[in-house]
């Protein structure tokens, strides 16, 4: 799988009961409610259409590089900084945002409907509202 960090736009649309977008039947959320999920995205200008959504998860920031945690443990700075990324430096740690999340999309997508397929993990951050293509295998 290869790993990118590109800007992708996305539509979202309502995921049917097997996980591709549209369809008769609808996931159904908590409160009876339907789930809206990636339908086709912009990357590198070209649309590609979601077939299936192979997983979906949540990831929380780094929670372990916060100050408080190392309050707690009693740890250095740099020693954490260090155990963390052999190239950070002490300062690299600073910030870290408990509740920062993203929520993670992987999706079976094509180029039409014969064209190229591929597996994509399109990340959605909250905190800055924008998605992302971080992982692909094609």
């Amino acid at each position: 799988m290869r790993r990118y960090d590109d800007p992708v736009e996305v539509r979202k649309g309502v995921l049917s009961a097997l996980g591709a977008p549209g369809g008769p039947g609808k996931l159904d959320g908590a409160g009876g409610s339907s789930q809206e999920g990636p339908e086709q995205f912009l990357w590198r200008d070209r649309l590609w259409k979601v077939r299936a959504v192979v997983a979906h998860w949540v990831e929380t920031g780094p929670w372990w590089q916060s100050s408080g945690v190392r309050a707690v443990l009693g740890t250095n700075e740099r020693d954490l900084a260090a155990e963390s990324s052999p190239d950070a430096g002490p300062d690299a740690d600073r910030g870290a945002d408990l509740g920062a999340e993203r929520e993670v999309w992987r999706v079976e997508a094509s180029r039409g409907l014969t064209g190229s397929r591929g597996v994509f993990d399109l990340e959605f951050d909250w905190s800055q509202g924008s998605w992302r293509l971080v992982r692909c295998l094609d």
